[in-house]
């Protein structure tokens, strides 16, 4: 539950929230954390020193569900010449350390990140007439807020949030974010760290799409130029009706498929509903992890395994142009950023990095035929996985969101990889990498796939698309698995 309410310092009778000019006595009893950001939010908006806030009644750290303390709300005048509407500004509190003492977030030093080092933005076109800003990008917030804090994931700028549903639970095509760097909030320099400032961005399928098939900064950098669809600072529109590719067709042609064509795409990975299973011969007993499939408990990965493929998807999340899988090496760095603490998780990493079998005992074996089952939407990026990655000498990795197992396409001469043109199968563990040279162990037919994008991970909607045809080296069908389609390729 949370409550709506104008903005003041935490506990009783607290007055204002301060400023770079708050009192010294004030500020030595307003949370460190907190005062750094709210002296960011109060260079933007010095005229709004009691903003509407909304906070969470009890606090996570007192065992409330909401991470987020509190979210505040600016109204923010934009600029008409710079084709910049009146919209409302939604800012974070909770992702960072605000406090110091440990009730949330672990203290790292100065130096890094302060917490999970950002706090999330949103920009609300304002409607016609409003006198208030609406709660639910607030609920949104925490949404995204829950997700870091239960899976200790991160979020970077270029990520995208498949979603599912319309943001305000309208009707809207809105359905569908995109992350990037707020126009106007700095880095801030805090006691316990340095907060960055990440700021949603609301997108239809269509542009989502694109974003996975290319790039989510290709995609953002389109939006800035298309006034109606996000504009120089990207506020969202709930009202928009049209993509940016109904607004200008040769935006998809000129840009985006030029784009993929030339650049691939930078996704390297993605958290999915997936099982593989060695067809090759059975287990041999019961703690033989060739057999991984959904519903029974799978092995979990090793340390080094779960290092090697976060890293996989650290290096995929850059513009990269190196394709290189990390080779074993048990003194790589942990985390997305060097100086980031190994308490954190970096995007897509499995939920145990505990090694129930130690890594020199787990031998890379060499596999003759594997069956790989996919969640609708996962099966539907096998295109971008061809098409958008391997095409272009990189790697793409399935990483399970039920267990310990990542499912890994990889291109010859991609460093580290241990699948060969000579063994395109291989299994480290729970970890199956395939070589893009089965590609052409096989024949191409053009199998029907439909829909294209179908159920998702948050089962927050399974909106219709128009069914295409794919040309795919091996046969794919849909069968209902725990009441999720699936896409089911056999590679023999």
């Amino acid at each position: 539950m949370a409550e709506l309410r104008p903005s003041v310092a935490p506990g009783p009778a607290a007055p204002p929230a301060p400023g770079p000019s708050a009192s010294p006595a004030f500020a030595s009893l307003f949370p460190p954390g907190l005062h750094a950001i709210y002296g960011e939010c109060r260079r933007l908006y010095p005229d709004q020193p009691n903003p509407l806030q909304v906070t969470a009644i009890v606090k996570y750290w007192l065992g409330g569900p909401d991470p987020l303390d509190y979210v505040s709300m600016y109204r923010n005048m934009g600029s008409p010449s710079a084709n910049i509407p009146e919209h409302w500004h939604y800012i974070s509190f909770g992702l960072s350390d605000l406090y110091g003492d440990s009730r949330v977030h672990e203290f790292t030093g100065t130096d890094g990140p302060s917490g999970f080092g950002f706090e999330l933005t949103f920009r609300l076109k304002r409607e016609t007439g409003e006198s208030a800003p609406p709660t639910w990008p607030a609920e949104l917030m925490q949404g995204l807020a829950r997700y870091v804090f239960q899976s200790e994931n991160t979020f970077c700028s270029g990520d995208h949030v498949s979603w599912h549903s319309p943001l305000d639970n309208s009707e809207s095509r809105i359905q569908h974010m995109l992350l990037t760097e707020d126009p106007q909030m700095q880095p801030v320099q805090t006691p316990f760290g340095v907060v960055t400032f990440l700021q949603i961005v609301g997108v239809c399928t269509e542009e989502l799409h694109s974003a996975q098939q290319w790039n989510g900064q290709g995609i953002l950098e389109l939006l800035r130029t298309v006034p109606v669809a996000g504009g120089p600072w990207l506020i969202t529109d709930m009202r928009r009706g049209e993509t940016i590719f109904e607004i200008d067709p040769h935006l998809q042609q000129e840009r985006v498929d030029k784009g993929i064509e030339t650049d691939g795409s930078n996704l390297s990975g993605v958290s999915a509903k997936c099982a593989w299973d060695d067809l090759s011969r059975p287990p041999e007993d019961d703690e033989d992890s060739r057999s991984i499939c959904i519903g029974t408990q799978p092995r979990r990965l090793s340390g080094k395994d779960t290092e090697q493929i976060r890293e996989t998807l650290r290096r995929g999340l850059e513009i990269n142009s190196k394709p290189v899988l990390p080779p074993i090496n048990p003194q790589r760095q942990n985390g997305l950023t060097h100086d980031r603490p190994p308490s954190r998780k970096d995007s897509l990493e499995s939920d145990s990095s505990t090694a129930i079998i130690p890594h020199e005992l787990i031998r890379t074996r060499q596999l003759e035929s594997v069956h790989l089952k996919f969640n609708q939407e996962s099966g539907a990026l096998i295109p971008l996985c061809l098409r958008g990655r391997l095409l272009h000498g990189r790697h793409f990795t399935y990483k399970s969101i039920t267990g310990d197992m990542a499912i890994t396409f990889v291109s010859t001469g991609v460093e580290g990889a241990f699948a060969t043109e000579e063994h395109p199968y291989a299994a480290h563990g729970p970890w199956l990498q395939l070589q893009r040279h089965f590609l052409t162990c096989f024949p191409s037919p053009e199998v029907s796939f439909s829909p294209a994008i179908g159920g998702t991970t948050n089962d927050r909607g399974n909106p219709s698309v128009r069914s295409r045809t794919l040309p795919l080296p091996w046969e794919i069908k849909r069968q209902d698995m725990e009441g999720e389609r699936h896409a089911d390729a056999t590679l023999q």
